[in-house]
């Protein structure tokens, strides 16, 4: 088996001009077409070019699917959790076996440098899988103290089928976040995967049967939020919606699960994620290098970037300046297949102008760009990374979630001002906090109003790491043990002696 990462330039071509995708939709065990018949094309967004026609599925496709996996969750549910777990890890050794096809799926359709993918996405897809097949035999209930004549206990038991939304900007990964906890406790699955990105779930699902998976335990379906999310999240047979995406479908989320069978949803939405830079940061080149790669990282396309940079005045001259040095130096646009790049194109059109409207928008309310914002003379979505210095929290720029390169760094001059910017929003995903006080650190995590707050790093840590956010950044969390509560429902046995 050839090693992903020592693959060249002129060989993610290669493999690019010959990959054949499976673009039907995966149901009860077996790949078939939309009942309508209807594709949809996906795009390339490095050359604007298509990637594959992919079947389009609708409101039939997701009673199909939901209905394959509803009569699987008896014999998945009833199975033995190590033998679930056995499956999960065959699962996982699969997906590395694979790792080149699902890396250049991913890169094809949506844009992503295929070093990062090699490197960490699919990695990370194995490290969950096996993270949550150790845990299936892990759930446990629990006996409780009563009167002698009494014995109580609580099971924790599956939900049932579980619907799975997922985005484009990690396909795979993300996706994997959610089926991964709920297969583990028990549930079937439903996946629905953006539809800029759904051949690497598409051939996830292939590989779970091949795994020893039995059929109709995992399905995909692959089409638009309209045409197939909505009916997913409606669907009267759906125990639970798992959702990452914009707070406003968020929203429509929530809408659906009330106007059908109130079924439990989790939502990991947007962010405007404060990175807080403090005069007494232990090393500043450190610090800038995260930052720089806090909002630079995955072409911006991140939830939890670090987009609003806040930096104490003291040292405010001195980081803007390095900030822009680094950026310049180390973010450049290019193919995403040749591994030497670290920024490939936005996901679309829309993306792409988006990001140029709120260029203009930034210095139309007078913040001061430090450089780049335009758009290189390249096929394809491919913007500029930019920097804006004396941005005020008030700004457009400092408020809405963009989703692009584009960062935002705003001085201020103490702590306490850095706090209340830094909750002047009403996202709460994610936080940063740089500082060699120890006491300044534990008020900032204390303070801060975040699912996750890093101190003297930034977008970091492990399965063991809760991820989820505060406010309109959603309700639900991904990874970590606790994650398997969230799939779980609690049945309570009182038997009278």
């Amino acid at each position: 088996m050839t090693d992903p990462a020592e693959l060249t330039h002129a060989d993610w071509q290669a493999r690019a001009a010959a990959i054949r995708p499976e673009t039907r939709l995966f149901i009860g065990g077996d790949t078939v077409a939309a009942a309508s018949g209807e594709v949809f094309s996906s795009e390339n967004p490095a050359t604007g070019e298509p990637v594959a026609e992919i079947a389009r599925a609708g409101a039939a496709d997701v009673d199909k699917a939901v209905a394959a996996a509803k009569a699987a969750f008896p014999v998945w549910s009833r199975m033995a959790p190590r033998e679930r777990a056995l499956v999960l890890y065959r699962f996982a050794d699969l997906i590395l076996e694979n790792a080149a096809e699902l890396a250049l799926y991913d890169s094809l359709e949506a844009g992503k440098p295929i070093a990062d993918l090699v490197s960490y996405d699919l990695p990370e897809v194995a490290t969950t899988l096996r993270f949550f097949a150790e845990a299936a035999d892990k759930i446990e209930g629990s006996v409780t103290a009563t009167p002698s004549d009494v014995l109580h206990y609580t099971l924790r038991e599956p939900l049932g089928v579980v619907g799975c939304i997922s985005p484009w900007n990690y396909p795979l990964l993300m996706a994997t976040w959610k089926f991964a906890p709920a297969l583990a406790a028990g549930n079937t699955v439903v996946a629905k995967p953006a539809e800029e990105a759904s051949l690497s779930c598409l051939r996830a699902a292939a590989l779970f049967v091949e795994a020893g998976g039995p059929p109709g335990v995992f399905n995909v379906i692959a089409g638009f939020g309209e045409e197939a999310g909505a009916p997913l999240a409606r669907h009267m047979d759906v125990a639970k919606i798992s959702f990452t995406g914009s707070t406003a479908v968020g929203r429509l989320m929530l809408r659906y699960a009330g106007e059908s069978n109130l079924k439990k949803v989790g939502l990991e939405c947007g962010g405007k994620s404060p990175n807080i830079f403090c005069a007494d940061l232990p090393d500043l080149d450190a610090a800038v290098a995260a930052a720089v790669e806090g909002i630079f990282g995955n072409m911006g396309e991140v939830c939890n970037a670090g987009s609003r940079i806040l930096v104490a005045r003291d040292i405010y001259a001195d980081f803007v300046q390095r900030f822009t040095a680094l950026s310049e130096d180390t973010y450049r646009p290019g193919d995403p297949l040749d591994p030497t790049t670290a920024m490939g194109p936005l996901v679309n059109a829309e993306a792409k102008a988006r990001h140029l409207r709120h260029v203009e928008g930034a210095l139309s309310e007078g913040a001061r760009r430090l450089f780049g914002g335009g758009a290189p003379d390249m096929p394809g979505h491919f913007v500029e990374p930019c920097g804006f210095g004396d941005v005020s929290n008030a700004m457009t720029l400092a408020r809405e979630e963009v989703f692009t390169p584009l960062a935002a760094i705003i001085p201020f001059d103490s702590v306490d001002e850095a706090v209340a910017i830094a909750n002047d929003t009403v996202y709460g995903l994610a936080a940063g906090v740089w500082t060699s006080d120890l006491s300044t650190a534990h008020r900032l995590v204390r303070d801060i109003e975040a699912g996750v707050v890093w101190v003297n790093t930034f977008n970091d840590g492990d399965m063991t790491q809760p991820f989820g956010g505060y406010k309109q950044s959603g309700s639900a969390r991904d990874k970590a043990l606790m994650t398997l509560a969230e799939y779980c429902q609690v049945k309570s046995a009182w038997i009278r002696l």
